[in-house]
């Protein structure tokens, strides 16, 4: 909640310490923001290996942002589901069915881009 006695920067302090602790929850209790981390860092060891471009770099980070950042929305859009409705609910599911979707796409579309990236590397290999 905004604390109308905080500065422009206080505030600023506060919402940061906020948006770090939902990340340092979400690190600590979901499994797929686990696995995703997981994946990222082996993205990233593969980077160095293969020695890829500052452009393969960037567009590499942002896809692995657009995957974490689709998980945390699908968690929050989850945690919002059971809050409103705990038991199962026909609607509720649907609900939380589409908000899974949005990882699913995000994640594909990683895939893809991993396979622009990695593939001509690897087959330069053989």
């Amino acid at each position: 909640m905004k604390n109308p006695n905080d500065s422009f920067l206080r505030g600023r302090l506060r919402s940061l310490k906020f948006a770090l602790r939902g990340m340092w929850l979400l690190i600590t209790t979901e499994d797929s923001i686990k696995a995703q981390l997981f994946i990222a860092i082996v993205a990233t060891i593969l980077g160095f290996y293969f020695d890829i471009s500052n452009i393969e770099w960037m567009i590499q980070f942002l896809a692995i942002g657009l995957v974490l950042v689709a998980e945390a929305v699908n968690t929050a859009i989850e945690e919002v589901a059971d809050f409103i409705h705990p038991n199962y609910h026909k609607k509720i599911g649907l609900i939380k069915d589409i908000a899974a979707g949005a990882p699913s796409f995000a994640a594909f579309v990683s895939l893809i881009i991993a396979g622009f990236i990695y593939i001509p590397k690897i087959t330069l290999l053989f």
